[in-house]
């Protein structure tokens, strides 16, 4: 038996055997970007409706009990945890505050991971899912079928239109995430400062 024969045989059997698991996972896909516009359009009513104040009356609001409208939630809800530590009466360190504050940015970072992940395996399956079936239909042109070479161009053209449809909703949606989470990260930063330097004069006093 020729061996390369045998390896363009292996080759081709494993290329098919691609096909079906990759339109599964761009159907996995769709139903995912569509949940995610959900959460996405969530957040983005609750910035629309958040009360807006000038930079100056930040450091104001952020010592008081301020409105829940005027950050996001992921600001209250470390605004909340970083007052329970320092009220606690165990008085937390810089480092302790330190590790707060980078643990949830880095939370809030990976948040990110799989909105920016379907930016590229969008695409990368929708061409994966074009090949395949051009190379099938190649074969079947080569022997007079015609159609099944129209069936296999209808599954590669409409592969590679979803493909790219779920990569550009995709990078939208991760181009106004990222801002969302560069300002609440921001804001958090700003927050430990006001927050931990207050505390530390009251101790001192």
């Amino acid at each position: 038996m020729d061996f390369g024969a045998f390896l363009k045989s292996i080759i081709y059997i494993v290329s098919g055997s691609l096909l079906y698991p990759v339109l599964f996972l761009l159907v996995l896909l769709i139903l995912w970007i569509l949940v995610y516009s959900g959460s996405f359009f969530a957040e983005w009513l609750e910035r629309l409706r958040s009360i807006k104040y000038s930079p100056a009356e930040i450091p104001r609001l952020m010592r008081g009990a301020s409105d829940q409208r005027i950050f996001s939630h992921r600001v209250n809800s470390y605004l909340e945890e970083l007052r329970l530590l320092l009220n606690n009466g165990s008085r937390p360190g810089e480092l302790e505050i330190e590790n707060i504050l980078q643990e949830t940015s880095l939370k809030t970072w990976k948040s990110l991971d799989r909105i920016r992940m379907t930016v590229r395996v969008g695409p990368s399956l929708g061409l994966i899912g074009t090949l395949i079936p051009m190379g099938t239909g190649l074969a079947a042109l080569g022997q007079g079928d015609m159609t099944k070479l129209s069936s296999d161009l209808v599954i590669a053209f409409t592969t590679t239109v979803v493909g790219l449809a779920v990569g550009i909703t995709a990078y939208f949606f991760y181009t106004i995430k990222r801002r969302w989470v560069e300002e609440d990260i921001k804001n958090m930063e700003l927050a430990t400062e006001i927050l931990a330097g207050d505390s530390s004069k009251e101790q001192e006093l």
